[in-house]
This record gives C-alpha cells, sequence and structure tokens, in this order.
C-alpha cells in the first residue's frame, strides 16, 4: 500500500545550507524530510537546479511540501512553471522564504543565469517569509514576488536573510509559518471536497 503521509522537501539556495542552517535543523526535526542535493553548490546552473528539485518530487511516493531558502524559492517557480502537471500535482504547497531577487542590480554574476524570475502563480498554496533588511531581496520586491506567485506574503522586521549569518540558526520561530501553510493547504482541500 502506498504511504501517503506528507514529505517535507527542504530547498537550499546558493551554497546550500550548513549543518547551523535552519533547513538543516529542520530536516532533522520534521518527519519524512528530505532535501534537494545540487552538485554544484557555487557555481549553479538554473536548468540543472530545476531538475533536480524535480527528479526529489519524482523519487518520493505521495504529498510534498517544499520548504525552500532564498535561491531556492526561484528555483520552486522555476520549476513550478515547467513541471509536469502529474508531478507538479504532488505538491501541496510551498513556504518560500527569504527570496533571492537575482534580477537586482547588485546580484552575483553567478546567479544571474536564474534571470527572469518566472512570474506566473503557483498552482498550490504558497506563504512567502521576507524581511525588510534582506540584502538579497528589498521588502517591495518581496511583496511583488508573493503577489505574482499568490503566496501569503509577511515581511519580517530586521530579519537580514533568515540564516545563519542573521542569527536565524534553528529558527523555531518560523515553524508559525509551516502551520500557517498546513492551514492554507487545509483550506484548499475542504474546498475542492
Amino acid at each position: 500500500m502506498r504511504n501517503e503521509r506528507v514529505r517535507y522537501v527542504l530547498v537550499p539556495g546558493w551554497h546550500g545550507s550548513e549543518e547551523a542552517h535552519w533547513q538543516s535543523h529542520w530536516q532533522q526535526a520534521l518527519p519524512n524530510a528530505s532535501r534537494v542535493e545540487q552538485e554544484d553548490w557555487i557555481t549553479p546552473r538554473h536548468a540543472d537546479w530545476v531538475a533536480e528539485l524535480d527528479r526529489e518530487i519524482r523519487r518520493l511516493p505521495g504529498r510534498v511540501v517544499l520548504i525552500a531558502h532564498s535561491l531556492g524559492c526561484v528555483t520552486v517557480a522555476s520549476w513550478a512553471r515547467r513541471a509536469d502537471p502529474r508531478v507538479r500535482s504532488q505538491v501541496s504547497g510551498a513556504l518560500l522564504v527569504a527570496p533571492a531577487d537575482v534580477e537586482r542590480e547588485s546580484c552575483h554574476a553567478a546567479l544571474r543565469n536564474f534571470a527572469p524570475i518566472a512570474l506566473d502563480a503557483l498552482p498550490f498554496p504558497s506563504v512567502l517569509v521576507g524581511s525588510d533588511n534582506d540584502l538579497a531581496c528589498s521588502p517591495q520586491r518581496a511583496l511583488q514576488l508573493g503577489r505574482a506567485w499568490g503566496a501569503e506574503t509577511l515581511i519580517l522586521p530586521q530579519a537580514g536573510h533568515i540564516n545563519v549569518k542573521s542569527g536565524h540558526g534553528a529558527w523555531e520561530a518560523g515553524y508559525r509559518h509551516l502551520f500557517r501553510l498546513q492551514h492554507l493547504i487545509d483550506q484548499q482541500a475542504r474546498r475542492r471536497a
């Protein structure tokens, strides 16, 4: 019999998520959690990152919740635009944390091949969490991305890039955003029933 429990798939950003990063903590804490591994974390290739995300989702049975950080958010948006509808339907929702604006003037050259950012509405519930002082994405741009993706968007005060460097370690406060996403997923399921 097929296991219908939700799988959590962590989608790290540029350089991956080191051991102290909240994504690594969450991978250990959440049941049925896995992470997308990339062949090259330093000089990422857009097509390769999208393909690895697709492979990870296809590998898993049942429903999937994506938990993305930074460049991982852009990867999720690109994947959703191109994915096979059957595979895309496996995704119940996405938590998108501190998206990287790869179109900004100050963006590192290694990330520019991820531009332009896919701005299609995501076909599943999503929550975007940004920050009012994230150097990788202004709060205005985070709100714009949230609107385009159809995500419920929250801008945290003085949270930086929501990573180890900005003091977010295990980021236990972030679980409330995952719970909010689960609420949106449940609401959608009730409407469809």
